[in-house]
């Protein structure tokens, strides 16, 4: 069974609803706990959000930027990479033509200096809407005369 996938902030709805409790502290009609209630959220928010109006204003309460860690490689090295990938592993001086996770970063880091662990390649291949390929499963031995009979 499959665990669902939890949605991805929507961090300029979240920036919304702190302005509205800012517009709602200035009012000065609520307690924080009737803010909490009207916006659907914890007291604890509130009350943190209260802390940070009080000292900048609205201003205070504006969204923070990107979340998480800035990418390690550019659009254009992303791009640069995707242009080795669709060369194939062998004219990467692979053996076969079959791209593993640990080939793609060793392609990375030749290209662009960057290390990314193996187990992490993913992330880059589906930044650049790749998917698992996975290679028909045939004998070696197989006779293609044989099978058409």
């Amino acid at each position: 069974m499959h665990k669902p996938i939890p949605p991805r902030r929507d961090f300029r709805h979240l920036e919304l609803r702190r302005q509205r409790a800012a517009r709602l502290f200035a009012a000065g009609k609520l307690s924080l706990a009737e803010v909490a209630r009207e916006l659907q959220v914890s007291r604890q928010s509130v009350s943190r959000w209260y802390a940070e109006w009080k000292k900048g204003g609205s201003d205070a309460l504006r969204a923070a930027g990107r979340a998480g860690r800035k990418r390690k490689l550019s659009r254009q090295q992303l791009q640069q990479v995707e242009r080795a990938l669709r060369q194939g592993a062998r004219a990467h001086g692979f053996a076969t033509d079959l791209w593993t996770l640990p080939r793609v970063a060793i392609v990375i880091e030749r290209l662009t200096g960057v290390h990314y662990h193996p187990g992490h390649v993913w992330k880059i291949l589906r930044a650049l809407d790749g998917s698992l390929q996975r290679p028909a499963k045939q004998a070696r031995e197989r006779k293609p005369e044989k099978v058409r009979r």
